[in-house]
């Protein structure tokens, strides 16, 4: 592997204060730095969400927990879940914790938990939302007679987002997924935050086909941007590469290594997680390349986690051409 090393201990402790900064781009990283930390981190997340903390803590607490995945904040998700005086937008998130498990072993739970919610009318609008997206990760046939319950709700975007509107009604929220196909055509939003918002809630539902497509449109746009756009845009890329990588899909793998060809320092922390998730042999020439150059440490560090990650992976030995290569280019960099 690599041969940086930290102490993950310290580096979580500064991560989940960090979760409650007052700076969206400082709590975004922890977020995502703290979901590569992945079961290291979680026992800490899940005192930081059930805690009295800021809201945006909590909630950024809880999207950490949904894209680690652990079981063991399922529980604690689901009674938040079920707590009436809870910040409707923290619920919100747990109900993310839950979408992630409804195909799972604990999959009886969630969905009864999600339901309860959903057909609950006197729940915040925003909860019930989370909850039915949620749902909608189940097989048709199975959502069907809740989509039908909903037929009659009084919250017009409830019914629209269950596709019970009567003509002429509300037009509601727009399905997620219909956004990313938009996008994939060329019709991309003005706001990237809400490409990587449906991104993130149709990243199941969506072929692979599509997400690449999204990640080549995306990168165009980006290229065209001022640099303070460009930086929003390649969030969203980055959240493209995320939904293929969890869909186990190397159909951009390409782009992941050309983005760490050419940057000229620290690039999202999700273009890593990607990586974690996919990456092959072949990018592990990009990555020695990159940490080599690096200045920043935090970029160096996570260089090394995904480097290792992949050659664990891949069951890689030093035998193996790419690191040979890489050991007589970088002599030193591997510790293998």
């Amino acid at each position: 592997m690599v041969t940086i090393k930290a102490s993950s201990s310290k580096q979580i402790d500064a991560l989940i204060a960090d979760l409650a900064a007052g700076s969206s781009v400082t709590r975004e990283t922890a977020v995502a730095r703290l979901t590569l930390l992945g079961t290291r981190a979680v026992e800490r997340l899940i005192v930081t969400a059930r805690s009295v903390a800021d809201a945006n803590a909590r909630t950024a607490a809880w999207r950490a927990l949904e894209a680690i995945g652990d079981s063991r904040a399922l529980e604690p998700a689901l009674a938040v879940l079920g707590s009436p005086e809870a910040d409707p937008l923290v619920s919100a998130a747990a109900a993310g914790v839950a979408r992630a498990h409804v195909r799972g072993t604990h999959g009886a739970a969630a969905v009864d938990r999600l339901a309860t919610v959903l057909l609950d009318r006197t729940r915040h609008e925003t909860l019930r939302l989370a909850a039915l997206r949620a749902l909608r990760d189940l097989e048709p046939a199975t959502i069907a007679p809740i989509l039908t319950a909903l037929a009659n709700d009084p919250n017009s975007t409830i019914r629209a987002e269950a596709g019970q509107t009567d003509a002429g009604a509300t037009r509601g929220v727009e399905d997620p997924a219909a956004a990313v196909t938009r996008a994939a055509d060329g019709d991309l939003p003005d706001d990237p935050a809400s490409l990587r918002l449906a991104l993130n809630l149709a990243a199941a539902s969506v072929s692979p086909a599509v997400l690449r497509t999204v990640v080549d449109k995306v990168r165009e746009r980006e290229g065209a941007e001022t640099a303070a756009a460009r930086d929003q845009w390649r969030l969203t890329r980055a959240a493209a590469h995320v939904a293929l990588a969890h869909r186990g899909s190397r159909l951009a793998l390409y782009d992941l290594r050309e983005s760490l060809e050419t940057a000229k320092g620290p690039l999202p922390v999700e273009f890593l997680a990607a990586l974690m998730l996919v990456g092959d042999a072949s990018c592990l020439e990009a990555i020695a390349r990159a940490h080599a150059k690096a200045k920043d440490a935090w970029w160096r560090r996570h260089l090394a986690d995904a480097f290792a990650a992949i050659v664990a992976r891949e069951k890689l030995t030093r035998r193996h051409t790419v690191l040979k290569r890489i050991e007589k280019r970088w002599a030193g960099i591997l510790k293998i």
